[in-house]
């Protein structure tokens, strides 16, 4: 099980006016373990006004650059997000989890890949990790950037974006879309959305040809931009996509775990294993989830977005059945080899097992 360390701010840079990257100096005996892919994220924990909160963000640095620096965009009541712009600054101490996340891309130096991204906002870190390692890392491979914001100011690390373009003018192609601001060309004005999704389509690349796509911003642009690759012909184990949050999906889409009406008031014993210890509890079938009531008994579990979103919470489901409220990060195979979300899961069966240490 990953566990919290605590880290060292290096450095914090207010990218935009909403948004600041933040660096830190993993220690020598610590970078080992703190090793990572393009796309996946740090957790991160501090104590606010009394409150322990916890956030995981993605690595905008690059794993062949030894660095490791994630952006923080404040959002509005957001905890975390307001301390890190407003507060958070060299020199301060964060707990931190080595990184995670199944949204990654392996480089190999003998691809000869084209890589397709869309991504709004803050939803780039993860595209720039992935875009300076293919660069670095896969001479031969291609990668085609399209990139939502508001208007010219909001594009976060445009300096760096336009540096490594610059420098990779036939191997990396980028588009900025912007919904507030009317650039050159009336395609990028306006959200990218299934219209514009099918223009660049036409325009920019061969849908069916790709190797692999990267989504990452608001759901409701991943989603939409999703099904209409998937309508294009592209295979959809080769779309990838990475959710920050759901706050703007529609109820609608949401899959809540249902309890039978003879099932209500059932009790479930629960065994939980972490770091080679095992402890027990029950747990009623309309209970909370597995995460919160372990946590409740005095569990220290990883975890960051307890919303079917990051992956931090996974567990092997031992023994015994468990239904998820919603899973957005858990692949097929996962599934099937009996990993959980543990933030999601209500037990159906009169006892389950769970391990952390799988």
């Amino acid at each position: 099980m990953s566990t919290m360390h605590n880290i060292r701010v290096r450095e914090v840079i207010k990218e935009t006016e909403d948004c600041v990257s933040v660096s830190f100096d993993i220690p020598n005996d610590l970078q080992s373990s703190f090793d990572y892919l393009p796309g996946q994220y740090l957790t991160l924990e501090t104590e606010i006004n009394g409150e322990k909160v916890r956030r995981s963000y993605s690595l905008c640095s690059a794993p062949h650059e030894h660095e490791w620096k994630v952006a923080i965009k404040k959002v509005p009541q957001g905890k975390f997000s307001t301390y890190a712009n407003e507060v958070l600054k060299a020199g301060d101490e964060l707990k931190v989890m080595a990184p995670m996340g199944n949204f990654k891309l392996q480089c190999h130096a003998e691809n000869e890949n084209h890589y397709v991204s869309f991504a709004a906002g803050s939803g780039i870190t993860p595209m720039l990790s992935m875009i300076k390692e293919v660069m670095e890392s896969e001479p031969k491979s291609e990668f085609t950037l399209f990139y939502g914001n508001k208007n010219t100011d909001s594009v976060i690390f445009r300096e760096e974006i336009e540096g490594i373009k610059n420098r990779y003018l036939n191997r990396l192609s980028v588009h900025y879309v912007l919904s507030k601001e009317r650039l050159m060309s009336e395609i990028f004005y306006g959200r990218i959305d299934e219209e514009k999704c099918r223009t660049y389509a036409k325009a920019f690349f061969n849908p069916t040809e790709v190797h692999s796509y990267f989504l990452c911003g608001p759901s409701q642009m991943i989603f939409t931009v999703r099904d209409t690759l998937k309508d294009l012909g592209v295979d959809e184990h080769n779309i990838n996509f990475e959710l920050f949050s759901t706050d703007d999906m529609p109820t609608g889409e949401k899959t809540v775990a249902e309890i039978a009406e003879v099932d209500r008031g059932k009790m479930s014993a629960v065994k939980v294993t972490v770091d080679g210890i095992s402890f027990d509890f029950d747990l009623a079938y309309d209970g909370g989830n597995v995460l919160d009531a372990a946590l409740g008994y005095g569990a220290d579990l990883p975890f960051a977005c307890k919303g079917g979103v990051c992956c931090t919470c996974k567990a092997k489901l031992t023994k015994g059945e468990v239904v998820m409220d919603v899973n957005y990060t858990l692949e097929p195979d996962e599934i099937e080899a009996g990993y959980i979300l543990t933030c999601q899961a209500h037990p159906r069966t009169e006892s389950i097992e769970v391990d952390f240490d799988v």
